[in-house]
């Protein structure tokens, strides 16, 4: 028994020793790796930028009152499409009582002095018919009494104005009736009947009675980073996409860039507007969420390499060519000359031909 367990120790050790012999020897042996290869492109590049703003109209015309009273009747409703000079609202006018009562006190002291010039009148008229009185004489009565007429005229529509806001004789002009200024749609009405309104003077803007907007002139207006501000111009193409409609797109044009920057997040944003050219068939509501996509470069057919085989050392970049695949691969690192760059595919102006095979990712199984 004591032979056998000699040998099978004798076994045991010996196939430690074989077996550390050959590990020390694999690990001796350079390691080979197996690199996925990549082909070189001809390819058009573009990049771009996006924004982030909203859809509105061009101009919104808040639409106040010429005089100040109370909602009488609101005639439309906000979404109802409404067109220059059409009436949107009434107000009725709640009088002032000093002026009131200054323009009744003014009413009766015409009638009074119209009613007495009515008196002459007649009076020189049948003088004048009887030859008692002077043309001159006449003339001058007949001038008092059209001036009286007048006057008692004047003070009816003073007071009709002050109770009312309007004369008859005025009335298709109305100032108690607020028009629309433009043709176009209803975006808000924020008044309703009972309402106090009060017209626009040097101490307050004025009620806003509607707010009017003509939907099929709209523009982007969004914000773009500093960084990126300098490579726009005005007249560039750009690509609207809406939250609210998917898979569509509206061209538009750029057409303002802000000269001055807003910090926002700790960062400078400069605003943009775009004129957008929305079909006929699509109806695109105000307020509506979107991203502008321009396009600050474009390199035409050039030669192209995913931008993760680029190797950068410093200011230079080179890139990894395969030369041989048997029996094993192998690569030059060639100094390139790169240029723009979409974010995932880089041009190569020099160093690279068509159709050449770089050194992409290593695979994980190595020999």
């Amino acid at each position: 028994m004591k032979k056998y367990a000699k040998i099978a120790a004798m076994v045991i050790i010996g196939l430690i020793f074989v077996g550390t012999f050959v590990f020390l020897y694999q690990k001796s042996q350079p390691q080979t790796w197996v690199y996925e290869t990549l082909n070189t492109t001809i390819a058009d590049l573009e990049k771009t930028t996006v924004a982030t703003g909203k859809i509105e109209p061009r101009d919104e015309i808040l639409i106040k009152p010429q005089i100040s009273g109370i909602i009488d009747v609101v005639y439309k409703e906000a979404g109802e499409n409404v067109k220059k000079g059409e009436v949107i609202a009434k107000v009725k006018v709640i009088p002032e009582l000093g002026q009131l009562n200054a323009a009744e006190s003014r009413l009766r002291l015409a009638q009074i002095n119209a009613q007495q010039n009515e008196t002459d009148f007649e009076r020189m008229k049948n003088l004048y018919e009887q030859k008692l009185i002077s043309s001159e004489e006449y003339e001058k009565s007949e001038v008092s009494v059209k001036q009286a007429r007048e006057e008692l005229q004047t003070a009816k529509d003073n007071l009709q104005i002050i109770k009312e806001g309007i004369t008859q004789n005025s009335a298709s002009f109305s100032s108690t009736l607020i028009r629309s200024t433009i043709d176009g749609l209803i975006l808000d009405v924020p008044v309703k009947e009972g309402n106090s309104v009060i017209m626009s003077n040097t101490f307050n803007d004025g009620t806003t009675i509607a707010t009017v907007a003509d939907m099929n002139d709209l523009i982007f207006r969004g914000n773009i980073d500093e960084t990126e501000v300098g490579r726009l111009h005005e007249g560039m193409p750009v690509k609207i996409s809406l939250g609210a409609l998917q898979n569509m797109t509206f061209d538009a044009e750029l057409e303002y860039i802000s000269p001055k920057g807003i910090e926002q997040n700790g960062a400078n944003q400069f605003e943009i507007k775009a004129a957008i050219h929305v079909p006929d068939s699509i109806t695109i509501r105000s307020g509506y969420s979107a991203n502008a996509e321009i396009v600050l470069e474009r390199a035409h057919q050039v030669v192209t390499v995913p931008e993760s085989t680029i190797e950068f050392s410093g200011d230079s970049t080179f890139i990894y060519i395969l030369t041989d695949s048997v029996p094993e691969q192998k690569f030059i690192r060639q100094p390139v000359t790169t240029g723009m760059s979409d974010g995932i595919r880089i041009e190569i102006k020099l160093g690279l031909n068509e159709g050449q095979k770089v050194r992409g990712t290593r695979k994980e199984n190595n020999q």
